[in-house]
């Protein structure tokens, strides 16, 4: 009988590449995207009359969450930069234990985008009240607002449910590479303690 994780169980990912090259590569990428991020941030917090999204009449304490808001996203930018690096670490070097955290970030990435899909399928007058919010220059927002709240939330829905199959996809890759390297420690352990008890056997029976 084999259980349900070895049958999902695989060591080559998209672009018939290795998952453990595949972790690699998608650690380096997350890295990148937020490490453009945190120097957007960065650039924002230096310079705020330029780049400040609060207009003149607004008040200064709203000005000053914008900036704990600033702050506080990129302390998140700086710490995904860290669970990334840590990933990409551990699929290199093969320490299972350092590919937990970004494994645990994807899952809980994963349930937020899910809980937004069932969001949208209680409240479906959410879409609409969000088109509302967008600014008039938008491109086609007359169009999109004047279809049904039926095709938006089908529209919506398979836009989600296609990120969602991506990130699932990204998920079993990681606990693929997690799994790989697990193995791959392990039969490194067992060898290393079979090589010295036949070695110490040889040498007493000498």
């Amino acid at each position: 009988m084999i259980s349900p994780w070895d049958r999902w169980y695989s060591t080559s990912c998209c672009l018939c590449c290795h998952v453990r090259t595949g972790t690699i590569i998608l650690g380096v990428w997350y890295m990148l995207i937020n490490a453009v991020v945190l120097l957007i941030l960065l650039t924002a917090l230096s310079d705020p009359e330029q780049y400040h999204l609060t207009s003149a009449e607004l008040a200064n304490d709203l000005d000053v969450m914008d900036d704990a808001n600033m702050c506080i996203a990129s302390a998140i930018s700086l710490l995904m930069i860290l669970i990334c690096g840590m990933a990409t670490y551990g699929a290199y070097k093969l320490r299972a234990a350092w590919i937990i955290p970004f494994f645990c970030y994807q899952i809980f990435d994963f349930a937020l985008n899910t809980l937004v899909a069932i969001s949208i399928v209680v409240y479906p007058n959410t879409i609409q009240d969000y088109l509302q919010q967008l600014p008039d220059n938008f491109p086609y927002k007359e169009e999109i607002a004047a279809l049904s709240n039926v095709c938006l939330v089908l529209i919506v829905l398979l836009f989600i449910s296609s990120i969602l199959g991506f990130k699932a996809y990204l998920i079993a890759c990681v606990w693929n590479c997690y799994r790989y390297v697990s193995s791959r420690g392990t039969s490194e352990i067992l060898l290393y303690v079979t090589t010295n008890d036949t070695t110490s056997y040889k040498e007493k029976n000498v």
